[in-house]
C-alpha cells in the first residue's frame, strides 16, 4: 500500500464518510499541484464527482464510503449518466464527468486505495459535431480588401500583406499553416499560372487552384514589402521580416470583425469553411470539395452538406407560406 499523503482537510460530503472525503480532497490536491489543472477544470472535475456522490447516496439509500465507491458497479455509472443526460447535459459535459470520475479512480489505484473496475467498461458519451460557421460572402470579399485596413496605424504594405493572406484563405481553402508555408517560388505571376502546389497535414501535397485576383493582392503586397523575399523563403513574413506568425493574422481578423460586425466564430480558419460552403451551395462537387481541402476522408468534407441543408430549411421556413 502506498504512503499516505500529507494531512490535509478533508472537504465537506453529506452524501459520503470522511475517509472517502479525505481521498478526494487528496486527489484535488494532486491535480491542483502535481497535474497543474487549470482551477475552472479542477472546480468541474470536482462538481462532477461531488454530483456523483450525492446520486449514489440516493440511488444506494445510504452514505458512500471508500470500499463503496470502489464497489462501484457498471450499471451504477450508466444510471448516473441517464440522470445527467435527463438533465438536459451535453455529450462533452457527460465525457468531462466521466474523464473526472476516472481520474478519481485512477488515483485511488495509485494510492493503494482500491480499484474502481466499473468505470474503466463505460464507453465514452458520443458527442455530435457542431456544423462550421462560414462568413457570408460579402463580408468574406471585404475581408481580402486591403482597403479595409486604411484606418490602422500600420505600413501599407502589412495592409497587402493580410489582405493577401486573407484572399487565399477563401479563394483556395487553404489552412492558415498552409498559406504561411508557401515560398516565393510557389506563387506564379498574374497571368502566368492558376494553380499552387501546397504542403498539408501529413506533409501530403496537393494542387489548389488560385484566383487572378487573389495573385494580384498577392503581387501587389510583394512589389511594396520592404524585407527581401528569396525564391527559396517564405513569401509571407512579419514586420521585422522573419516568419508571420499565425497569432498575427488572428489578431487581424479579430479586428476586422469588429469592424464588419461579424460574430466570434469568424475566424481565418471560419474562411476556408466558408470556400467550402460558398463552393456546395453553387453546385460543387462533395468529391471535387475533398480533394481541394486536402481531406483524407470524404465523411469530413460531408459536414459541410449539413450546413448546405439547414440554410435551405431556413429559406423554406421563411418563404413557404404553410412553413
Amino acid at each position: 500500500m502506498a504512503k499516505p499523503g500529507p494531512a490535509v482537510q478533508p472537504i465537506e460530503l453529506d452524501c459520503a464518510d470522511e475517509v472517502l472525503a479525505l481521498e478526494m480532497t487528496r486527489w484535488l490536491a494532486h491535480l491542483r499541484s502535481e497535474r497543474r489543472l487549470s482551477p475552472k477544470t479542477l472546480e468541474a472535475y470536482a462538481r462532477d464527482v461531488r454530483q456523483c456522490l450525492g446520486f449514489l447516496c440516493e440511488h444506494w439509500g445510504r452514505r458512500v464510503t471508500l470500499s463503496g465507491f470502489a464497489a462501484l458497479e457498471a450499471s451504477d455509472v450508466r444510471a448516473f449518466m441517464a440522470m445527467r443526460r435527463a438533465c438536459d447535459i451535453g455529450g462533452r459535459s457527460l465525457m468531462r464527468a466521466l474523464a473526472g470520475l476516472r481520474s478519481f479512480g485512477r488515483f485511488l489505484e495509485r494510492e493503494g486505495r482500491g480499484k474502481v473496475g466499473a468505470l474503466s467498461a463505460i464507453r465514452a458519451p458520443k458527442v455530435g459535431k457542431s456544423l462550421p460557421k462560414p462568413v457570408p460572402v460579402a463580408a468574406a470579399k471585404r475581408l481580402a480588401d486591403a482597403d479595409e485596413r486604411a484606418g490602422e496605424t500600420r505600413d501599407p504594405w502589412i495592409w497587402a500583406r493580410d489582405a493577401a493572406v486573407m484572399g487565399l484563405l477563401y479563394g483556395s481553402g487553404l489552412r492558415i499553416s498552409e498559406a504561411l508555408g508557401l515560398r516565393r517560388r510557389d506563387v506564379p505571376l498574374p497571368g502566368a499560372g492558376d494553380v499552387l502546389v501546397v504542403t498539408g497535414k501529413g506533409d501530403k501535397t496537393r494542387m489548389v487552384p488560385v484566383l487572378q485576383n487573389v495573385l494580384a493582392l498577392i503581387e501587389d503586397y510583394v512589389a511594396i514589402c520592404p524585407h527581401p523575399l528569396p525564391p527559396e523563403g517564405a513569401i509571407f513574413v512579419g514586420a521585422r521580416g522573419g516568419p508571420l506568425s499565425p497569432r498575427i493574422i488572428q489578431l487581424t481578423m479579430e479586428r476586422l470583425r469588429g469592424a464588419l460586425g461579424l460574430p466570434d466564430s469568424a475566424t481565418p480558419h471560419a474562411l476556408r469553411h466558408s470556400f467550402a460552403t460558398h463552393l456546395l451551395s453553387r453546385g460543387g462537387d462533395l468529391r471535387a470539395i475533398q480533394e481541394l481541402l486536402g481531406h483524407a476522408s470524404l465523411s469530413t468534407t460531408q459536414i459541410y452538406t449539413g450546413i448546405d441543408s439547414e440554410r435551405l430549411l431556413e429559406v423554406y421556413r421563411h418563404a413557404h407560406p404553410r412553413a
